[in-house]
């Protein structure tokens, strides 16, 4: 980890090379946790209500107690203090706190963490790989943001490894669901297409916000169940994400595609138009 990231836990800035969080911790021991990743631009957190809203609903899914959001907003503002981050990312996450070595809890305090650290801008275009791999949709914790990412770390790794930005999944039943720690969107016929969250997805921030300012644009967006393979047929496509905001895609695997696509572009101007008026929308 780079030096230059700020990390706060439990209400102090710590070394972020140092040790700062328990062994015992059971997000370390079994991935007991929920987190959220959210844009840093000129210094600012980007719609930051609405990831504090997803933490909860996770939490809550996940069976932890209530969380204090107020002593997450100390841990958000304690390492945006300081020189500003041009472009970065805000990691903020709570644990299941110091637990069992198994998968049972006990009563132990939540473990808040927060982190910020500037980054790369992300790419102008993108290129995905479809993996072997599936999204459950029937998974006990569908839908919710939780520590447990092995899946997407040997995916992405995959990706990598074959120059492309993101991994997409199918679920089970051979639909399109989603990417690593991305959300994906065709354009067929000039209408914006997305699964729905009955696909097994996570419903992204930049997700839903490309969704409503696309229509109230007069876009025709629909979330609906896609076939895998419309990926081999659609005109345009595209990721959202909380650093790459909507990123068009010029290749998927050995198909090429344009990256200039017009309804892409167009939701792409919109989506920075908004998020430039309002940093909270």
């Amino acid at each position: 980890m780079s030096t230059t990231t700020r990390v706060w836990v439990d209400g102090d800035l710590v070394d972020p090379t140092g040790p700062s969080v328990s062994a015992l911790d059971h997000s370390v021991t079994v991935g007991d946790g929920v987190f959220e990743t959210a844009k840093i631009a000129g210094g600012q957190p980007f719609a930051l209500t609405r990831h504090h809203r997803r933490l909860e609903r996770s939490a809550a899914g996940l069976g932890l107690p209530p969380l204090d959001l107020a002593f997450v907003d100390k841990g958000v503002a304690a390492v945006l203090d300081g020189p500003a981050i041009d472009f970065g990312r805000l990691r903020y996450s709570v644990t299941g706190g110091i637990g069992p070595l198994g998968s049972d809890r006990d009563d132990a305090s939540l473990t808040y963490i927060a982190l910020a650290a500037p980054q790369p801008l992300p790419p102008a275009s993108g290129k995905l790989t479809v993996v072997p791999w599936t999204r459950n949709e029937r998974s006990a914790v569908v839908g919710l943001k939780t520590t447990s990412y092995a899946e997407n770390v040997v995916a992405l790794a995959r990706a990598k490894a074959e120059g492309a930005v993101e991994a997409v999944f199918g679920n089970t039943r051979g639909e399109l669901c989603e990417c690593t720690g991305s959300n994906i969107f065709v354009v067929v016929d000039g209408v914006v297409l997305t699964p729905p969250a009955e696909s097994g997805l996570l419903l992204g921030i930049t997700r839903e916000l490309t969704i409503e300012w696309g229509r109230a644009a007069g876009i025709e967006v629909r979330e609906e169940t896609l076939p895998l393979d419309v990926l081999q047929s659609a005109d345009e496509v595209f990721i959202t994400s909380s650093t790459k905001d909507v990123l068009p895609i010029h290749a998927v695997d050995d198909r090429m595609l344009s990256a200039d696509g017009p309804v892409t572009s167009e939701l792409r101007r919109i989506f920075r138009s908004n998020a430039e008026r309002d940093c909270d929308p």
